[in-house]
């Protein structure tokens, strides 16, 4: 197993797979494992069906036990229109291919909209936990707007039986108090129900882009959003991978203030190393307490080898996971299948370790 990540490393196989983290150390995290739910949520205000509905979470498909998970995505009908995004493979403008892909993907869970899990509820609800997507960004009004909105109740994905509901804050937009206040009532609520809350954590904001750089995936910025998530209460954090650095340093660049910084997050907490960078991201969960899982991104070139780095660097970060769709819903079902098997050969694989 691991000869076949290496190979998929390519040459950045020795320094993501022999890197060390010097800055926060890897005995400061909580991190995954198959008694997760008993040793870090068995403790929180949680209630019985919360646990009763993360443990079935991280005791389904091929990462069963470990603590990781594996999850498919896939509310980019909306998110990115439906035919942008399914165009690629017409199959998936059936929902029902979708909740196949992930059974046959071997993953723990299936995020998507209320039409798609509402569409074959009663045929797979029971069989694979359905993470119910409330708000979305629709592209139909013009011109485009950046706001997440919500597209129904957390009554309606506890009807069909779901086991979490999933939601975005653009954090950093206009629009982010609204958000941060709707998605926190609503995420009450579903564990009031029982079910787990997964925060997207996305920044977004044009003046996040400064001088040819994008610093909506910067550690510091990336990392505060995080922090944000957890503290309405999200039990999975999902974010994207940082690329960069300095967010909080580029913006408050001239007379311009922005936010609050130490410069100890740039000298001691973090390097320019990925993994450094994505500790960065773990350490803003609670150090842990609550999962990191990075997102796979859009289909490129070379899908198979992206997406393997990205979970081996969230793995050796502290990381709970990857959760990645268009790389895998953008191909046919069985190199979709195997796309997502290639991502949970990292997890399952003792020589990754933790950095």
């Amino acid at each position: 197993m691991i000869n076949k990540i290496e190979e998929y490393l390519g040459d950045s196989a020795k320094d993501l797979l022999s890197h060390e983290c010097k800055t926060i150390s890897k005995d400061r995290l909580h991190l995954p494992g198959g008694d997760f739910v008993d040793r870090i949520f068995a403790s929180t205000d949680r209630n019985q069906r919360v646990l009763n509905n993360l443990n079935w979470l991280f005791h389904t498909g091929r990462l069963s036990g470990t603590g990781y998970v594996s999850i498919l995505p896939v509310d980019q009908g909306i998110e990115h229109s439906g035919g942008a995004s399914f165009a690629k493979n017409p199959d998936y403008f059936d929902s029902e291919n979708i909740v196949k892909l992930a059974l046959e993907g071997g993953c723990n869970a299936v995020a998507s909209t209320f039409g798609v899990l509402g569409s074959v509820a009663r045929k797979y609800a029971h069989k694979i936990p359905f993470i119910v997507k409330i708000n979305h960004n629709q592209l139909l009004s013009y011109p485009n707007q950046a706001d997440q909105i919500m597209f129904g109740s957390v009554e309606q994905a506890y009807d069909m039986g779901a086991a979490a509901v999933g939601a975005t804050i653009y954090f950093g937009s206009e629009e982010s108090n609204r958000q941060i206040i709707e998605v926190s009532e609503a995420f009450a609520r579903a564990h009031e129900l029982g079910m787990a809350t997964i925060l997207w954590c996305y920044l977004r904001n044009p003046a996040f882009k400064k001088d040819g750089t994008d610093y909506h995936v910067s550690a510091d910025l990336t990392g505060q959003a995080n922090h944000l998530g957890v503290t309405i209460q999200a039990d999975i954090i999902k974010q994207k991978l940082p690329e960069n650095n300095g967010g909080y340093k580029a913006l408050n660049m001239g007379n311009s203030s922005y936010g609050k910084i130490d410069e100890r997050v740039y000298t001691e907490l973090t390097t320019d190393h990925p993994i450094d960078l994505t500790r960065y991201q773990v350490a803003n969960c609670y150090m842990g307490r609550q999962g990191l899982i990075n997102s796979g991104g859009a289909s490129g070139s070379n899908d198979f080898g992206d997406a393997v780095k990205t979970a081996v660097v969230n793995k050796r970060a502290g990381g709970m996971g990857l959760i990645s769709g268009r790389k895998a819903f953008q191909r046919p079902l069985a190199e979709g299948v195997k796309l997502l098997n290639a991502i949970q050969d990292v997890y399952l694989c003792p020589e990754v370790t933790i950095a």
